[in-house]
């Protein structure tokens, strides 16, 4: 692959649902481009862009991969992106570092769940757009019932450039809109002709709609537009150029990324019409040193910078920093800075990536893609740069992890093994946190849903050689009190020789939620040696740690000593500690000990057909709705739900809404749990102490 500077270079990230057909659009493009000898296929778990075992035996797209092509002097980096849910972080890590996207519609199906929701990241981050519409050789395929139905949902400035000649198994081809020709494709040999006469009258159609939308976007064509004039193929090319740079248009094209038919076409569009590096312009960023803005062009001649944008651990090179060059150039053997962490690195080798391949090069161009192996202080998110012009680009924000589950390894002795392996994987996916939970002495892994957990647990095996088992983390619940009681502790043991001698009188009573512990000292006349109150204190304390009623920490309790009783020889530090352990046990069962549950903030971000579901959902799991507001075209459910009722909401809420719900939350309040709720947690926690 030869050199190319960022005029020629086209960076496209590949969005839609699941199934859209992404990584075959890939595959056919990579082929017909001549970048393969041969077009994978997803049963056959051999496409070039899911080379990770987990994407060949599950049959989707799990990481986001680079699959770059030559076409017409160009270099077109396609970048595939998972079309699941549970692995969104993905498509949200790329689309900071791409120029466009190209957004596949199913023939068949339309525009699905995920293509919407990934449509809005796409907006959010105001790039140029391009519409495939695939499978059109499926049965049931319709182009003119998907095109309205982009149009409903993305708004009228979808707009095609391509017309179908045929459908189903008779899709032989298109009607090229700019051209005004045939495109036919029989055995992949692409054959242009005059536009057949069927098809002429709608042709003109759709020409006419496509060259007033060019028109509108540009003064100077409108102008020579309106007075008559047609404007020819060079004019309309320019002007759907910045239509599209512009995102003033949506162009939409079609074809059949299975059968390879019209992706010689959609290449040649994607040259013709997307964006390239260059035209991107200015990128902003800050000075890290003086917090003020700063600006790199996508040239050679400017200053060095390229942003990691994703980091894997590769089971042969170690981690892999996969980065974008913004400005400037990057070579081998040289040191960069980096300007988030503030530390230097040495650049050893620099890889040109496609798929799992890795190709050696010395030398990356402003606007290419590359892979460093094996940097010491850089992680997903840094900025890398020139340390005489040091310049940080803005974080991706990827969303928060809502699904949680507790990791054991299955073999006894591996808990350290398997925390280092989690906190690779973590480094790895943005969207995997891990922590551990010292009040349930779990390890807790969340995640954005089920099936993404799962694969992280696959990845332990395959990559570290960790076996581990996933259950429900335990619900963090406390235990307090509702009324003041006094009671008595005495621990009395003879054993022969020295015996043990420990007697106190404790108080206890509630305090205000949120207060925690206090321990009051009112002996007097000395019937409890000085020396022995801290260790009844400890006593109290551990007894509190081990909660009374279910096993559960106590809190929001005054405990007062105002007694008690010693022994000359026979009292120690054990006996009163021990002794105040019961005191409080004994005092506890008589103050109406009750049980408390973590209360949490829940935001929940709907499309309004869906909010009295919703609503009707969370009041089903004990939680009281705050109120409802409209954000968008969607609407806003905030409510406080119990923790133990909302655990697994992610994966409720996506059948609930169809996919098309988001959610977050935030831990308010601990509450008292109901009487009925409360004994069925009481009796598993003393069977689960029993077993």
């Amino acid at each position: 692959m030869g050199k190319f500077v960022s005029e020629q270079l086209r960076n496209v990230g590949l969005i839609g649902h699941g199934g859209s057909g992404k990584t075959s659009l890939v595959e056919a493009a990579l082929f017909t481009a001549g970048a393969t000898s041969r077009m994978g296929a997803i049963e056959n778990g051999n496409t070039i862009t899911d080379f990770d075992p987990e994407e060949a035996k599950r049959q989707i797209s799990i990481n986001a991969a680079i699959a770059p092509a030559e076409w017409n002097k160009n270099k077109i980096n396609f970048l595939d992106t998972p079309g699941y849910a549970d692995f969104v972080g993905e498509v949200i890590s790329i689309l900071p570092v791409v120029d466009s996207v190209l957004v596949l519609v199913d023939a068949v199906a339309g525009v699905e769940v995920q293509t919407e929701r990934f449509w809005h990241y796409a907006d959010q981050n105001k790039l140029p757009r391009m519409i495939f519409i695939n499978k059109m050789d499926k049965e049931n395929a319709n182009f003119k019932s998907s095109l309205e139905m982009a149009k409903e949902v993305f708004g009228d400035k979808v707009t095609p450039i391509q017309i179908p000649i045929g459908k189903e198994s008779s899709f032989q081809g298109i009607v090229d809109l700019v051209k005004m020709k045939a495109i036919t494709e029989t055995g992949n040999k692409p054959k242009e002709e005059d536009i057949p006469s069927d098809l002429q009258e709608s042709a003109n159609e759709y020409r006419e709609k496509l060259i007033d939308a060019i028109a509108e976007a540009d003064d100077e064509l409108l102008e020579k537009y309106l007075e008559g004039g047609d404007l020819s193929e060079d004019e309309i090319i320019k002007g759907l150029r910045y239509a599209i740079l512009n995102q003033l248009v949506y162009p939409v094209a079609c074809g059949s990324a299975v059968k390879n038919i019209c992706v010689k076409s959609l290449l040649d569009a994607v040259c013709d019409y997307l964006p390239s590096a260059a035209d991107v312009g200015e990128i902003k960023g800050v000075n890290p040193k003086t917090e003020e803005e700063e600006t790199r062009k996508p040239e050679e001649n400017e200053p060095l910078s390229a942003y990691v944008f994703k980091t894997m651990a590769d089971p042969y090179v170690g981690k892999l920093s996969y980065i974008r060059v913004c400005s400037g150039a990057l070579n081998s053997d040289s040191h960069v800075y980096n300007a988030t962490t503030g530390k230097k690195e040495r650049i050893g080798h620099i890889f040109f990536p496609k798929g799992k391949e890795q190709k050696d090069t010395s030398h990356v161009s402003a606007g290419d893609f590359a892979t460093i192996p094996k940097l010491a202080h850089t992680s997903t998110c840094d900025t890398l740069c020139a340390e005489n012009k040091p310049i940080k680009y803005e974080d991706i924000k990827f969303p928060e992890p809502i699904f949680s589950v507790a990791v054991e390894p299955k073999t006894k002795g591996d808990e350290e093994k398997l925390s280092i392996s989690l906190s690779k994987l973590a480094e790895e996916d943005p969207t995997l946190e891990v922590r551990r939970d010292s009040e349930t002495k779990q390890t807790v892994a969340s995640g954005i849903g089920d099936v993404h957990l799962e694969v992280v647990l696959a990845q332990l095996h395959r990559k570290f050689g960790v076996e581990a088992t996933i259950t429900a983390p335990k619900i963090p619940y406390r235990e307090t009190i509702k009324a003041s009681s006094k009671a008595q502790g005495k621990y009395k043991k003879q054993t022969g020789g020295r015996g043990q001698y420990g007697d106190v009188w404790l108080e206890i009573e509630p305090t205000n939620s949120g207060e925690g512990f206090e321990f009051v000292d009112k002996i007097t006349g000395g019937v409890v040696p000085r020396q022995y109150i801290p260790a009844v204190e400890k006593g109290v304390i551990g007894a509190m740690e081990g909660g009374v009623i279910a096993g559960f920490p106590m809190v929001d309790i005054k405990a007062t000593i105002y007694d008690g009783s010693f022994h000359a020889v026979d009292s120690s530090e054990m006996a009163f500690k021990i002794a105040g352990s019961m005191a409080f046990k004994n005092a506890v069962e008589k103050a109406k000990p009750i049980l408390l549950e973590p209360i949490m903030d829940v935001e929940v971000i709907v499309p309004e057909d869906f909010m009295g579901d919703v609503i009707g959902d969370l009041s089903g799991k004990r939680g009281k709705i705050l109120g409802m507001e409209s954000r968008g075209r969607n609407q806003v459910v905030k409510a406080k739900v119990p923790l133990a009722e909302i655990a697994k909401y992610a994966t409720q809420l996506r059948s609930i809404t169809h996919g098309r719900g988001t959610y977050g939350m935030e831990f308010s309040h601990y509450e008292e749990v109901p009487g009925e709720v409360a004994e069925k947690i009481i009796a598993q926690s003393k069977q689960s102490q029993q077993e």
